[in-house]
């Protein structure tokens, strides 16, 4: 609110002093005065203003002096400066010693208004985003990453060690493992945490896009390049770049993106003015780029660059301890979230659950408990709550017989491998049903018959 912001007004001139402070008050924010420099830099310490005002030409110490001082006590403070020389050695200076922005005197007082504002809309954004980040470092503790099992806490420490590093990291595991999780507890944990995280899927790409998406683009640079594009490298600048399923990237790519690695610099799709980034790099993916390397689909050079740190995510069907604990995280999610009253899962759910291969990982566990939650009928989840395909497959060995568990067998199966596919494209049926070899209609039907959510479960948990 304008109320909780104060504004610093600097000026020899006492009737533009009382002037701005009434305008200033009548809009909502506190107000102090001073009647030149040094004065000002003592109420600046004393009262820690949010926004200054303050005129260049005073007797004494001069507001660029001011502003010097200023700044280098708080950084984040905006300063705007008015003079009644329009010069531009002046206004070049102030910008050098980093003034939010300047006025030429004599000014409309609506003008003065809009700047304030604009600082105030800044502080607040700042503000907003400082809390955002908190709350999302707050998120991604390592004490908050559910697991009982023994690997997995291990892994959490490794994490916690590299955290700190600019090291590139690649994250190995099946997909819905939590890989992204990861990932971004690298970069929430990190000194980056302040700086963009910023995520790209190589997978979901399609080829001749890719560079462009990575890179960016000039106007022109192709057929539909109507405007100049920033690629995600500068989006990440600062902070970390997480590439997911990077074992799909084209051989072509590879060679570019291990240049920015090596020299952390490119160029834009059609430009020739070179970009430098500081960007770290975490990739994931769930093949195994050791044997892509070995059949030539993966560059060497590029392996052995992004592997200086390796981190290896256990699938959920090695960590039986954690599917009740997820499970019921997830019930209390989504019990909530459906406005249900849900006690829990009843002992065969339970063991349902227990006994199920999980291809999906903690994403289909995610999925499978949101259906059960929508699907329950009374204050338990029963094991008939649950997609089908977990029911049938989790039946022991001889509960039915011959062709049936056959055909039992074969409907898992196809289901998982549907699923898989759909986290591949992010949950995108066309791209799903053309990497399977089946109509999109096709796909439908079978995501009905086996009673499957398309939807993709994000991974906040692992």
């Amino acid at each position: 609110m304008k109320a909780d912001y104060q504004i610093l007004v600097v000026d020899d001139d006492e009737s533009i002093r009382r002037m701005l402070v009434a305008v200033l008050a009548r809009d909502g924010f506190q107000t102090v005065a001073a009647a030149d420099g040094e004065e000002g830099l003592a109420l600046f310490r004393s009262q820690s203003p949010d926004i200054v005002l303050m005129d260049i030409r005073m007797p004494g110490m001069s507001g660029i002096e001011a502003m010097r001082a200023m700044l280098e006590l708080r950084p984040g403070v905006a300063v705007i400066l008015m003079t009644a020389y329009a010069d531009l050695e002046t206004a070049v200076q102030a910008i050098k010693a980093g003034v939010f922005d300047f006025i030429i005197k004599p000014f409309d007082l609506a003008e003065i208004g809009l700047l304030v504002d604009r600082a105030y809309q800044m502080r607040e954004m700042r503000r907003e985003i400082g809390y955002l980040q908190s709350e999302l470092s707050e998120n991604f503790r390592f004490d908050r990453i559910l697991t009982a099992d023994p690997d997995m806490r291990g892994l959490c420490d490794s994490v916690a060690r590299i955290a700190p590093s600019n090291a590139t990291v690649v994250i190995y595991g099946e997909s819905g493992v939590g890989k992204e999780l990861l990932a971004a507890s690298l970069h929430y944990n990190s000194p980056r945490a302040q700086k963009p995280f910023v995520k790209v899927n190589c997978g979901a790409i399609p080829e001749g896009l890719l560079e462009s998406e990575f890179f960016g683009h000039e106007r022109g640079a192709f057929t539909g390049a109507v405007a100049r594009r920033t690629g995600r490298f500068e989006h990440a600048d600062g902070g970390t770049l997480f590439l997911d399923e990077i074992g799909e990237l084209p051989l072509g790519l590879q060679v570019k993106l291990l240049r920015v690695l090596q020299d952390r610099e490119f160029e834009r799709v059609g430009g020739d003015r070179t970009l430098h980034v500081d960007v770290r790099l975490v990739a994931a993916t769930h093949r195994n780029l050791e044997d892509m390397v070995a059949a030539g689909t993966f560059r060497a050079d590029l392996y052995y660059r992004l592997n200086v740190v390796s981190l290896a995510v256990p699938p959920l069907r090695q960590r039986p301890a954690d599917i009740a604990l997820l499970a019921n995280h997830f019930l209390r999610k989504y019990t909530a979230e459906h406005n249900r009253e849900i006690d829990g899962f009843d002992d065969h759910a339970l063991a349902v659950m227990q006994r199920y291969a999980w291809p999906g990982n903690v994403r289909e566990l995610c999925n499978a408990v949101e259906r059960a939650v929508v699907m329950s009928r009374d204050r338990n989840i029963h094991a008939e709550d649950l997609p089908s395909p977990i029911v049938q497959s989790s039946r022991p060995a001889g509960a039915s017989a011959g062709p049936r568990a056959l055909k039992e067998q074969v409907r898992h199966f196809e289901a998982a491998v549907i699923a898989q596919a759909l986290d591949r494209h992010q949950g995108n049926r066309s791209h799903a049903a053309t990497e399977l070899g089946i109509s999109r209609r096709a796909l439908l039907y079978k995501l009905h018959e086996y009673e499957m959510d398309a939807g993709d479960c994000a991974d906040s948990v692992l």
